[in-house]
């Protein structure tokens, strides 16, 4: 029988852990809070909004920043986020209206939603390794605590619905694409139709959900390959209801902002004038600089670099040095996992489960390099909406290492991978809590 105690105290210490944060960490240190807590405000205050010029101003940015947010400056006037999709931001309202605007209980909600991303993420590697437990502990231990991903989902910020809809978009493609039995597109029609309407809550959240439309295609293609008119029955299906919805805010925009600007990007871009761009950083640092310069901070901003990326987890150094060294123990299991298959359980009906996993991966990879050949971007949560094929893949291969040397002792049920979610919880929950009272609080409080 499936052990639940093990995911609801993986949830508990995540709530824990988040609702310090969300309480703890000073008023708007969160990347962009301020621009994502004034949309709602304006919702609040029933006007939609609309981005527009002097709604990012460079020069009060780094001001303000540089003054920690002191109470003397106003962030009122910080709305360069107003041309995002309204979904989150919906969601919010009421609770802005109930506190008055207080920004804990809208942190809150954040978590909440996090929540939701970690037990899919649980769910997800339980659906692909129904008998190996600890992939799936371990699973949700490395989406809930890694103390980058753990401030965020304690923000206002969008990331946490946009997050929680791809993880909900990868469990129901997983889940009916590893089902028993003959297909019959009667018998799938629920299937794609759920899908495209969570696509479609996905457009009107964030640009980010964008990403698995490609990947729905795919599972399309492979699923009804050969069958042509299925195939089009099933596209139908599936992405009519999502552009219905997503055309709502599609033709919202083009009303708004002209031309074919759907998204609003075009509208944004015109805005944040002063934005470092990476054009500048080549001319200052070089190309051989700005490429080192975006690994390394992708690389300790993914892990942890806090506030408007003011405050590392570089003391002491050696932490950075120590993810770094996990990271590589984790890549290398995976290359070896394929030598120790029959010791972990995976039941996969055919390759494409894995395909989803690194399409989701790769594509995320691919608009944050993209997004990085024109804007200085190098934050490390852009890989975010990957985190939990990220995850899955640094569970198995930490796994293997460990299964490889319980080998000789031929248990008929290994120890030490079923240890390995507890060390790790402990470990990045000590990390969080040092990350939060020993950097963040004195890095980040007004003097």
């Amino acid at each position: 029988m499936q052990k639940r105690w093990p995911l609801l105290l993986i949830l508990a210490c995540y709530l824990l852990v988040g609702t310090l944060f969300a309480a703890q960490v000073p008023d708007w240190q969160a990347p962009d809070e301020p621009a994502h807590y004034n949309y709602v405000r304006q919702l609040a205050n029933g006007r939609l909004p609309i981005i527009a010029p002097g709604d990012y101003d460079q020069a009060y940015l780094d001001e303000i920043r540089e003054a920690r947010f002191a109470p003397e400056y106003s962030v009122d006037d910080i709305e360069y986020e107003d041309w995002q999709p309204p979904l989150y931001y919906l969601l919010l309202t009421p609770i802005f209206i109930l506190t008055n605007g207080a920004l804990l209980p809208l942190r809150l909600a954040s978590v909440l939603i996090g929540a939701g991303v970690i037990w899919l993420a649980y769910r997800i590697a339980r659906l692909l390794f129904p008998e190996a437990e600890w992939v799936a502990w371990s699973t949700a231990v490395f989406v809930a605590f890694i103390p980058q991903h753990v401030a965020m989902l304690a923000s206002v910020n969008n990331d946490s619905l946009s997050e929680f809809l791809i993880a909900l978009l990868l469990y129901l493609t997983l889940r009916w694409v590893t089902r028993d039995g003959i297909r019959k597109l009667g018998d799938d029609r629920p299937w794609l139709i759920g899908l495209g309407l969570v696509l479609g809550l996905g457009f009107l959240t964030k640009a980010t959900v964008y990403l698995m439309a490609p990947v729905l295609g795919v599972v399309l293609l492979w699923q009804y390959w050969g069958t042509w008119q299925r195939l089009f029955q099933a596209g139908v299906l599936l992405f009519a209801p999502s552009f219905v919805l997503g055309a709502i805010w599609w033709v919202r925009n083009v009303i708004v902002y002209g031309g074919l600007d759907i998204l609003g990007k075009a509208a944004h871009d015109t805005v944040v004038v002063g934005q470092p761009r990476t054009m500048e950083w080549i001319s200052k640092y070089g190309m051989d600089g700005t490429i080192q310069r975006f690994f390394q901070t992708t690389f300790n901003s993914f892990w942890g670099q806090f506030g408007w990326m003011a405050v590392p987890m570089n003391q002491p150094r050696a932490i950075y040095i120590l993810l770094l060294a996990l990271v590589v123990l984790a890549v290398l299991g995976l290359l070896l996992y394929r030598f120790t298959t029959s010791q972990i359980p995976m039941q996969f009906r055919s390759r494409l489960p894995v395909l989803i996993l690194w399409l989701v991966f790769f594509l995320t990879l691919g608009i944050h390099v993209g997004y990085n050949l024109t804007f200085v971007q190098h934050q490390g949560r852009y890989l975010f909406p990957a985190l939990i094929p990220i995850s899955l893949g640094f569970s198995l291969g930490l796994g293997t290492w460990l299964l490889l040397v319980e080998k000789p002792f031929r248990r008929e049920r290994p120890f030490l991978v079923n240890l390995m979610p507890i060390f790790i919880g402990v470990a990045f929950i000590l990390l969080d809590l040092f990350a939060l009272f020993r950097l963040i609080l004195p890095g980040l409080s007004v003097s």
